[in-house]
């Protein structure tokens, strides 16, 4: 069945107008395989995507149907690569494992500035937002896969009440609150300019850029549909 990315593939070939034999050659594959990238017959590892990106000069997000931006914020190539399993062939989906990696990424940076600020509730407050989200999604696919919910403390019917949704507004609201604080007693925040978050998180730093500008593109839609 063809995906979003098999027919972005295909698409940039057209675009750059050469044949899939050429194309083939030049991204080290047999023109088979691109053939069954091309038609969503075969799912590539992600040292393809990565030589796809490259060779068409886009980027991951764009070749996976994630964004409609070319240029995109990109991930390196060792960055994309190091998500991969042993060989850089995935064992499960591409866009998984990427989201997985652009998410751990965002967050691992998100928690060092955290901590260079030093405030115990900020860090608390922002785990618990963050460990609320996880928990409502682990549980929704946990529920629908069909598992015995008694395994969780929290009954069924009161985790559909939304009292993850409540927890994790709270939670936002202590994370405020403490920032505010941070802010009032002058504490010293750490630099958050594109240079300086570049220099010391010189590959997390594109996973963060790509989580915020993805997020905020997406919310941005929202207002203008109202």
């Amino acid at each position: 069945m063809a995906t979003e990315f098999s027919r972005t593939l295909a698409l940039l070939r057209r675009e750059r107008g050469v044949t899939q034999h050429t194309a083939a050659k030049d991204l080290g594959v047999s023109q088979a395989l691109l053939s069954h990238y091309e038609n969503g017959i075969r799912e590539p590892g992600l040292a393809f995507v990565v030589k796809a990106c490259e060779y068409y000069h886009v980027s991951a997000d764009f070749i996976l149907g994630r964004t409609l931006s070319r240029e995109g914020s990109m991930l390196t190539s060792e960055e994309i690569l190091s998500a991969a399993d042993e060989g850089n062939v995935l064992r499960g989906s591409i866009l998984a494992t990427l989201q997985s990696k652009l998410l751990s990424g965002a967050m691992g940076v998100l928690f060092d500035l955290l901590g260079k600020l030093g405030d115990k509730g900020a860090i608390n407050a922002a785990s618990e937002c963050l460990g609320d989200g996880i928990y409502q999604l682990y549980r929704g696919l946990y529920r629908s896969a069909g598992a015995n919910e008694a395994y969780f403390a929290l009954d069924g019917a009161d985790c559909r009440l939304g009292l993850a949704d409540a927890d994790r507004k709270m939670a936002e609201g202590r994370y405020d609150r403490a920032l505010r604080r941070c802010a009032g007693e002058k504490a010293a925040f750490p630099d958050l300019s594109a240079d300086a978050l570049k220099q010391a998180y010189p590959g997390r730093c594109q996973s963060l850029t790509q989580v915020l500008s993805t997020a905020d593109a997406r919310l941005h839609k929202l207002t203008e549909e109202t």
